[in-house]
């Protein structure tokens, strides 16, 4: 017995020559989506590396224990800099393996593994969650270190109230997002 979709489908004989060569042409369009996992994977790796050079970096040149206490700050500062290089170098590879999970095949090595659940994406709408998610956790990084880089500044009793009322506002999105799960 057919199923539903199987109904609706033509058989080759059904077809003419044109719309099998159609049809078969427009489907293998969809191999064009390898140049953005490709370029996607490389510019993860790209900022993984970048953001290693950036903390090995931190380390060297801010430590306080060579700088006699000195640079701390800088070197923290350098340091969120280099995670929240690494979440966006995160985002790009969910979406690199997301999209070639989707349009391409199913990445059959990671599957062998059933503790790893990255790659559990049925539908665009589960890997843009998945992306946002991390996107979110980038901004919050991006947030923690525009107010450590501005923390001197802060003076007055509303400056101090601002800075209540944004981490409060994290963390409700963060709860909302884990509640909506």
């Amino acid at each position: 017995m057919k199923t539903e979709a199987e109904k609706y489908l033509k058989t080759s004989e059904e077809q003419s020559i044109l719309e099998r060569v159609s049809e078969k042409i427009l489907w293998n369009t969809r191999f064009i989506v390898l140049l953005a996992v490709l370029f996607s994977i490389l510019s993860a790796i790209s900022l993984f590396v970048f953001g290693s050079i950036e903390i090995f970096h931190a380390i060297v040149n801010d430590n306080p224990l060579v700088n006699n206490g000195a640079g701390h700050k800088e070197m923290l500062y350098k340091m969120i800099s280099a995670v929240d290089l690494y979440l966006i170098g995160i985002v790009l590879l969910i979406f690199g393996f997301g999209i070639y999970e989707l349009f391409i095949s199913k990445i059959d090595i990671a599957r062998e593994d059933l503790s790893v659940t990255i790659l559990e994406i049925e539908n665009l709408d589960e890997l843009k969650n998945k992306i946002i998610k991390v996107i979110v956790m980038v901004l919050i990084v991006s947030f923690f270190e525009r107010v450590l880089k501005m923390s001197d500044s802060y003076s007055t009793a509303m400056d101090m109230l601002w800075f209540a009322i944004s981490i409060f506002a994290i963390s409700f999105g963060v709860y909302y997002l884990k509640k909506h799960d």
